[in-house]
């Protein structure tokens, strides 16, 4: 019976050493990979890293990490000059091949969401008179948003709003356009073009690993949703 014990003692020491180790070793991968996301995707702040799955030395040994969560809040996504704001990034990521250094990092599938507010997006046109709002849900389930900017008319600056449509583009830009101008820019020429400056754009969103992709967006009272999908998803380079 005392050898028994005394091998139950060993063997609940070694388990806790071991667990301890696996801790400790996640927490360093953790650390690493989230500074090599940060470098290699140039992004403005280091995302949040957490390697799902026990036990994680295990998983190492087989080069393959069940799932691992990218979360990021208050990036800055910039393109050809233009630059937009990202909040609540969050990507889920599965089935990660990976090399002992994590200098490469793909992951099989990844899915994920991104939030824009409308105070971002309002900053994103780059012009400080215009306001984006939500804009309620159109026909069909359109994701609306209100855009409201200042135009001259006559030499006079007038405000007007319209209701315009969200859409993703190309997989990586979010794309507002108005629905309808006013009737009234029909009998001022030059007008709906002057309107549509102040009201149509499109902002590419930067910096995302290769491989994922922006697949829906939804307007909701808060700011734009959007969906993350993608396949060999590379997290490092």
């Amino acid at each position: 019976m005392r050898a028994i014990r005394i091998t139950l003692i060993i063997a609940v020491i070694l388990g806790a050493l071991f667990v301890g180790a696996d801790r400790i070793a996640v927490y360093f991968a953790e650390e690493q990979a989230a500074e090599k996301i940060r470098s290699s995707q140039g992004l403005t702040g280091t995302p949040e890293v957490s390697i799902k799955g026990f036990p994680f030395l295990t998983q190492i040994a087989g080069s393959s990490l069940e799932e691992v969560e990218v979360k990021l809040d208050g990036a800055t996504a910039s393109s050809g000059g233009q630059s937009i704001r990202v909040s609540g990034f969050d990507a889920r990521l599965q089935d990660v091949k990976i090399d002992s250094s994590f200098s490469s990092a793909v992951a099989s599938r990844a899915t994920g969401t991104a939030h824009l507010s409308y105070e971002d997006l309002s900053k994103a046109t780059n012009d400080p008179t215009v306001k984006v709002g939500f804009g309620g849900q159109g026909a069909a389930g359109k994701s609306q948003v209100k855009v409201t900017g200042k135009v001259q008319l006559a030499g006079l600056p007038i405000e007007r709003s319209v209701i315009s449509t969200v859409t993703i583009v190309n997989g990586d830009t979010v794309r507002v356009r108005a629905d309808q101008i006013p009737d009234e820019a029909q009998a001022f020429p030059g007008l709906e073009r002057a309107i549509r400056q102040k009201t149509d754009f499109d902002r590419r969103i930067s910096g995302l690993p290769k491989g994922i992709k922006l697949d829906k967006v939804v307007a909701t009272q808060d700011g734009v949703d959007i969906t993350l999908t993608g396949s060999n998803v590379n997290l490092a380079g």
